[in-house]
C-alpha cells in the first residue's frame, strides 16, 4: 500500500517519496506522544493504587458506586466494599478506582 501511495505521489510530480515517509513517522511519533503515552501513564497510576488498596479507604467502582473498602482477597483479585450500612458487595479488584470526590482538583 505504502508502495502505491509513493507511485501515485512521484507519478503525478508530487514530493518525493521520502518527504511522505518522513511526515508519516512525525504524524505517527506526535500522536504517541499526544495519546498514547498520557494513557499508558495513567493505567500505570490505576494499577499501583489497586496494588496498595487498604481497608477502609474511600473507593468508587468501575459501575459508579461509591463505598469503603471492607476487606481484599487476593486469592480471587475480589475486594468486599461496603456501601451502605449492612450493605456489602464483592467486586473484581481491576474494577475498583479511586475516590475522586475527596481528591483537591490540581492544575
Amino acid at each position: 500500500m505504502l508502495q502505491s501511495i509513493l507511485a501515485a505521489q512521484t507519478a503525478q510530480g508530487g514530493g518525493s517519496g521520502l518527504s511522505m515517509i518522513l511526515m508519516m513517522v512525525a504524524i505517527f511519533a506526535i500522536m504517541w506522544f499526544f495519546m498514547i503515552k498520557p494513557q499508558q501513564k495513567r493505567q500505570k497510576e490505576i494499577q499501583k493504587f489497586q496494588n496498595s488498596l487498604q481497608e477502609g479507604q474511600q473507593v468508587v467502582t468501575g459501575g459508579g458506586i461509591y463505598g469503603t473498602v471492607k476487606s481484599i482477597d487476593l486469592t480471587k483479585n475480589t475486594v468486599d466494599v461496603k456501601i451502605a450500612r449492612d450493605v456489602v458487595i464483592t467486586v473484581d479488584k481491576s474494577y475498583v478506582f479511586k475516590d475522586m470526590a475527596n481528591t483537591p482538583l490540581t492544575k
